[in-house]
Order: structure tokens, then sequence, then C-alpha cells
């Protein structure tokens, strides 16, 4: 994926549109949209950056859970195996851009009075476990967009084959000098950015 900065206009569309599609428990963010002031008054700009899991091809997550319940497709993406994820957050620990969530249920917002999108988390997701972005992979695995991808109004997120070097993400990266965040990290993200 390619995150167009200069695109972005911090609608938090992408945001929404995730937490909706994946129904993300209480306080765990995906698709999260950080601002920056940037300048020296008066000309101050104010800058959207997309954030999200950067798929790492050297995923430092996946080296250090001690379970093997984080795993990467034959496609590249990194998911993690609730049911092998033993819960000691060394995947949290270890990713060096905050893109891996813990988590625990505590009785929901209300106590034992639950709203139904916290009925339908808990039935989703287990408790005590490490949870991370998939790229929408259910919607991936039908031809589809991600979520976020789909819902970004002024089309900051392109979405496609890397190892395709027609494809639309390989020529932003080629033609406006991509960068992957956090190159010192060693990480070798499947998620670029350019300005």
């Amino acid at each position: 994926m390619v995150l167009d900065i200069d695109r972005c206009v911090g609608c938090y569309a992408c945001t929404l549109a995730c937490k909706v599609e994946n129904n993300t428990p209480p306080g765990i963010w995906y698709a999260p949209v950080f601002e920056k002031e940037v300048g020296k008054y008066p000309n101050v700009k104010r800058l959207f950056i997309p954030a999200l899991c950067n798929q790492c091809k050297d995923a430092p997550c996946m080296t250090a859970c001690p379970t093997g319940a984080i795993y990467k497709r034959e496609d590249g993406i990194v998911l993690v195996n609730e049911d092998k994820c033993c819960g000691t957050r060394a995947c949290v620990a270890a990713c060096p851009y905050g893109a891996m969530h813990f988590y625990e249920d505590e009785g929901g917002e209300y106590g034992e009075q639950l709203i139904p999108l916290d009925s339908l988390t808990r039935e989703k997701y287990t408790s005590g476990t490490a949870q991370k972005c998939t790229f929408c992979t259910h919607r991936v695995d039908q031809g589809l967009q991600p979520a976020c991808v789909e819902t970004c109004p002024t089309e900051c997120r392109i979405f496609g084959d890397l190892e395709d070097l027609d494809s639309a993400p390989s020529r932003l990266i080629r033609n406006r000098n991509g960068e992957q965040p956090r190159p010192e990290a060693g990480t070798d993200t499947s998620v670029w950015y350019v300005r």
C-alpha cells in the first residue's frame, strides 16, 4: 500500500471505515491518522499522516512471538492466530510502529450492560490476545480493496501488488520517490509513503 500524504485531508473516513468493517474492540484503531503542524508562523501547515500495520517483510512482531501465533500469508500479509496467542505482548513491544494492539476485555464499557457492538466484539475477538490490521484479508480474498482504501474520498491510499512493477503502487513509489516508514528499523515494510 502507498499512502500519499499530499492527498490526505484528515477526514478520518479510513479510520472509521476500518473500525466499522473490522468491529475492533473499544480503544483499538487499526488505521489511525496522526496530525502534525509544520512550518513557522505565518506559513504554518497541518499534515495528516495515515497509518496502519506496515506488513513488514522482516516483521519484528513475528520474531518476538514466543508461540508462533504471528504468521505471514503467501501474499505477505502478516496475521495473528488468536488460538495460538498466549498474551505475552512481546509483539506489541517489538513493533517499531505502534501497530500492534492488545485486547483485554474488561466487561464492556457499561459494566454488564453491553451495547450491541460490544457483544459483537466479544464474539469476534478473544480477550488477552494481540490484534492488528489485516489489510482486510476477508475483502482482499474476494478481489475487493481494504475498507480504508475504498472509503478514502481523496484516494490517498493506493493498494496493489508491489511485486508487479506496473501496478499503481509500484509506479507511485518509483515516480514520486516513495519512502518506507522508519527505514532505520530494517523491517522492509510493504507500506510506503509519497509526498
